[in-house]
């Protein structure tokens, strides 16, 4: 058994920036078929339009989705992009820019807008272990796919414990898990401030134990019987020093 997917994360900080970005992870990280691209609004290029810039030179991109910058009578970004046959759509943080409007859309509400709108695409929503309690996060999921959605980026885990238990609370789903490098004590902060993250107690955040424990989740989907997916989200590291040892395990 393999990985049914292997995605990268990178940020559209420029054209040129994300040019090169690609570049590497095609040398890099050859086993990857998937890039996928969140839409940040300190960043002037919008997450599809980085994937219509990256579609000649990549097979698969999946851009992020805002749910909340959808005016109601707005089309939807990438509606008619050529070549374009996934997107991930999330609900969206607030801008921190208040002169950027947002209107009051649930996820729920924009996946079925897509679903009915531009059916030929496949719709992923988002899942997040850390931000309440799991049974409303899995109600979310429910609710999200009986909107239409048919898989599911995870935040980042960083412990096998509860990569365990999310795999058994999402058993039977399309899942893309999230696995993201914390190195030192203000990465770890950002985590745990922002994003609501719980590490565990042995948690080390230096490089080499955050490729160690990628390197466990690619081998355990890897080897598994059921279907697996992996997005690495390779903040604040170097792509020359993240992405070869992952490869190596997947050779």
């Amino acid at each position: 058994m393999s990985l049914t997917h292997l995605s990268v994360e990178l940020i559209p900080r420029a054209e040129d920036a994300l040019r090169g970005d690609t570049d590497a992870v095609k040398t890099l990280l050859p086993a990857a078929d998937m890039l996928n691209i969140p839409d940040l609004m300190r960043f002037p290029l919008r997450s599809w339009d980085a994937a219509a810039l990256l579609q000649p030179v990549f097979p698969t991109i999946i851009p992020h989705i805002r749910a909340i910058d959808i005016a109601p009578d707005a089309p939807l970004p990438g509606a008619t992009q050529p070549g374009l046959r996934e997107i991930l759509v999330v609900h969206g943080d607030p801008p921190a820019d208040l002169s950027h409007r947002t209107y009051p859309n649930s996820t729920e509400s924009i996946i079925r807008r897509y679903k009915k709108e531009v059916p030929h695409l496949r719709v992923y929503a988002a899942f997040d272990p850390y931000r309440r309690a799991p049974w409303r996060e899995l109600e979310d999921v429910a609710r999200k796919k009986e909107a239409g959605a048919e898989g599911f980026f995870t935040q980042p885990v960083f412990d096998r414990k509860l990569f365990d238990l999310c795999r058994e609370w999402l058993r039977d789903e399309t899942v893309f898990w999230g696995l993201s490098p914390v190195i030192g004590p203000r990465s770890r902060s950002y985590w745990e401030t922002t994003n609501h993250v719980v590490f565990p107690k042995d948690f080390s955040p230096t490089l080499d134990a955050n490729i160690a424990f990628a390197q466990t989740v690619l081998r355990e989907l890897s080897s598994s019987a059921e279907d697996g997916s992996v997005y690495l989200m390779p903040l604040r590291v170097k792509l020359e020093q993240y992405l070869p040892p992952l490869q190596d395990v997947l050779d």
